[in-house]
């Protein structure tokens, strides 16, 4: 039997077993492996949490995202109104200055037309006093007075034009 290797390797394996159980092995390996195992469920519940933060957070984006596009809809359209008040503000603002602007023109036309008749008066009161002068100086006969009267009222006409 002491010739066996089979014995020898019996032996041998019993002394590993021997020496394992008395140095605690099992208890040492086992520790690890628990220790192993808890820091692999930490990491697992570390992943899990940043997870259930990063839906979170997804979700407040999206939430976000969806207030960023109606609060820009609102402004949107605030813009239009704006913009289509100040446009009937504008025309409004525009009618009344072209209206303004009408009136004063009609009435320097109305106060060129009063210039001109009062210039034309003065010429024609000129011709008469003229006339009159004429009539006086060289006292002339009445009939030769109408030819002279109707002679100043064609020049008057030359001299409007």
């Amino acid at each position: 039997m002491l010739h066996d290797p089979a014995f020898w390797v019996a032996i041998a394996f019993l002394g590993f077993i021997a020496v394992v159980i008395y140095f605690k092995l099992p208890s040492i390996v086992g520790k690890q492996l628990d220790e192993r195992a808890s820091r692999i469920k930490s990491e697992l519940d570390e992943a899990q949490k940043l997870r259930e933060d990063a839906q979170a957070m997804y979700a407040d984006y999206q939430r976000r995202q969806r207030d960023a596009f109606a609060t820009a809809e609102e402004i949107v359209v605030k813009a239009k109104e704006d913009a289509e008040i100040i446009r009937k503000e504008s025309e409004a603002e525009l009618q009344a200055t072209l209206t303004r602007r009408q009136e004063l023109a009609e009435a320097k036309i109305r106060q060129a037309e009063e210039k001109a008749i009062a210039e034309v008066q003065n010429i024609a009161v000129d011709v008469a006093i003229t006339a009159a002068e004429k009539l006086m100086k060289d006292n002339i006969k009445a009939k030769e007075a109408g030819s002279l009267i109707d002679q100043s009222i064609k020049d008057l006409g030359a001299q409007l034009n």
